[in-house]
């Protein structure tokens, strides 16, 4: 089995779109140490949420690791590890870090308990959620 991921970027620096135009990109910049674990742990095919920071604050998209993880070329220092991502789809519509606070089923998921992370791993049962909701009409 895969495993899953959610990767935070700021749209204004480097968004869903620009990785869509790109068709596939480095994802580097990473440098907090639980991050850069998670990334360790990425293996090629694994599943990726997308979610934008900043103004928006949603997951929009999902993409596909696209390389195993390997040392960041552009940095200089072997810590710093980075994959290749691919874009997959769009979401049917973007899903909110509000609406994500009001689902139950998305208690205890990483990105609500730790909001500075910027690499957290995905269960199956938070990625169905999440899912779930951008298929259906927003939360009220």
């Amino acid at each position: 089995m895969s495993g899953r991921w959610l990767l935070k970027t700021e749209p204004s620096t480097y968004s869903w779109d620009d990785l869509v135009k790109a068709k596939k990109a480095v994802w580097d910049g990473v440098t907090n140490a639980v991050a850069l674990k998670n990334i360790r742990a990425m293996e090629k095919g694994d599943a990726i949420l997308v979610y934008h920071t900043g103004g928006e604050k949603a997951v929009v998209g999902t993409a596909r690791v696209a390389s195993a993880p390997y040392p960041d070329p552009k940095a200089g220092d072997p810590k710093l590890a980075v994959v290749d991502l691919t874009a997959d789809r769009p979401l049917s519509r973007p899903v909110t870090l509000a609406e994500m606070r009001t689902i139950p089923a998305l208690a205890g998921f990483d990105l609500l308990r730790l909001p500075r992370l910027s690499v957290v791993p995905v269960s199956e049962v938070h990625w169905n959620a999440i899912l779930d909701a951008a298929a259906q009409k927003p939360r009220s």
